[in-house]
């Protein structure tokens, strides 16, 4: 079966240059949020085996969300996609649980490789 996959980015472009690239790859997408309180809803309503996490939206940042849904118990993998790329930010949200970081922009392949590497 196809992992399901919930894809979070405020930018529709890069949220559509993600979905093509892991649907061409057999993943199942079955949500977008384009915002923090989109994504901790459709995360805790769906329970995806991964979401791939912008790390700056309009209304939280990527590791608040990854904090508030691993208190909720959620059981996903998280692959924190950002132009970010400082080590301590990627050091912090690997702390806080991210079990991947990509930083953009990035190539289908990178994408591919590391949601491979996490599922």
């Amino acid at each position: 079966m196809a992992k399901k996959v919930l894809i979070v980015d405020d930018s529709f472009y890069m949220r559509s240059q993600i979905k093509i690239s892991l649907e061409e790859n057999g993943f199942d997408i079955i949500g977008e949020a384009p915002d923090g309180e989109t994504a901790i809803n459709l995360a805790l309503e769906l329970q995806p085996d991964l979401i791939t996490l912008d790390n700056i939206l309009p209304d939280m940042m990527g590791f608040e969300i990854l904090k508030i849904l691993k208190e909720e118990g959620l059981e996903s993998k998280f692959l924190l996609v950002s132009a970010v790329g400082q080590q301590t930010v990627v050091n912090k949200c690997k702390k806080l649980g991210a079990d991947d970081y990509v930083v953009k922009p990035f190539t289908s392949e990178d994408l591919v490789k590391a949601v491979n590497n996490i599922l």
